[in-house]
């Protein structure tokens, strides 16, 4: 897994490196939280990244290339890096105090979930870190974070097209959406989801399950079960460390699935039809370079486009020539304008 990730954030470091104005908005501006010079922020002569992580980090997913993507790069600067994961959100603050605590040069927030740490920023005893937070639903911009967000709409509105072009051809009309808890995100994501689908298929259904856990294994092979004993055609299991025991459960009955963040296409463990690549560990790696490079400003956002930025995008696995051309054009109508995902959300009200 690791190695994928680095391969895809090689790539994404050379085509956006620079830090272009097209993918990156600065919502707010302010002082940095530390004064000493990136990366060796605290000048104690070494680089230390510390990791807080929500999710299971060994999740062959979306949590795991946000570590993998620092431990890959620290590793070629000669850096070290401190991973917590699997983090109750509301143990974040005590948990952030701590890593300070390590002497760290730059606290990294692997998902949104831990937001009620973004505070412990601005205390003293964080005053020689810097801090970087993947950001997502409900985070603000504070002078003492530098973040970098996408726009789930876009995302996942085009992972619902391409699967509705699979369904379409498979001649199924039932979806199905596996989450964990009902948070917003999860929320935002199954409508975007639902939309895509019915650019394709008008009168589709696309059933969601929250099973209350992202990483709980055995709930998720439960709700996957028991919608494809409904009839679904398909599945998004959209998990974290349960995502392959799903995916499992959906190949074990001849139903594909789609991946939630990374690139899985040939991934023997699962029939992963369509990659929905928006893994945090892409974005990462190219905040670390402008790190390395003393270019990571807090209170900035880099905001990652669809159709525009090498990443977030979606891929066909094993589509016909002609279904990923179409992926391909829904991807760049996006990134264009032309079509505006929010509105297409919209419609579904």
């Amino acid at each position: 897994m690791a190695g994928a990730v680095a391969a895809l954030s090689v790539l994404l470091l050379a085509a956006c490196g620079d830090n272009s104005a097209s993918s990156a908005t600065s919502e707010e501006s302010g002082p940095a939280a530390a004064a000493g010079n990136q990366p060796d922020v605290n000048g104690d002569g070494k680089v230390v990244i510390g990791i807080l992580s929500p999710g299971d980090t060994n999740d062959n997913g979306y949590y795991e290339s946000f570590v993998a993507s620092a431990k890959d790069f620290a590793a070629e600067q000669g850096w070290e890096v401190i991973t917590q994961d699997k983090l109750n959100p509301a143990d974040a603050v005590t948990a952030a105090r701590n890593m300070c605590r390590q002497n760290v040069d730059l606290v990294a927030i692997g998902a949104s979930e831990l937001k009620d740490a973004i505070p412990v920023a601005a205390e003293p005893g964080c005053a020689t870190t810097n801090w970087y937070v993947a950001a997502g639903q409900g985070v603000e911009q504070t002078p003492y974070i530098a973040t970098s967000q996408d726009d789930a709409n876009e995302t996942l509105l085009a992972a619902g097209y391409a699967a509705g072009l699979l369904m379409q051809e498979r001649g199924v009309t039932k979806a199905g959406y596996v989450t964990g808890p009902e948070l917003d995100f999860a929320v935002i994501a199954y409508k975007a989801f639902v939309a895509g689908v019915r650019q394709v298929i008008p009168d589709a259904e696309v059933v969601a399950t929250y099973t209350g856990d992202f990483d709980d294994s055995a709930k998720g092979q439960e709700a996957a079960l028991a919608q494809i004993n409904q009839g679904v055609g398909l599945l998004y299991p959209y998990l974290g460390g349960a995502t392959d025991a799903a995916a499992k459960v959906a190949t074990e009955h001849g139903v594909p699935s789609l991946t939630p963040g990374t690139d899985r296409c040939g991934d023997p463990s699962a029939d992963f039809a369509i990659s929905v690549i928006f893994s945090p560990g892409d974005y990462f790696a190219a905040a670390l370079q402008d790190f390395a490079a003393g270019k990571l400003t807090m209170g900035e956002t880099r905001v990652w486009h669809l159709g525009v930025d090498p990443v977030p995008t979606v891929k066909l696995c094993d589509g016909t020539p002609e279904q990923v051309a179409a992926v391909e054009e829904f991807i760049t109508r996006i990134g264009s304008g032309e079509i505006v995902p929010a509105d297409e959300v919209a419609k579904l009200s």
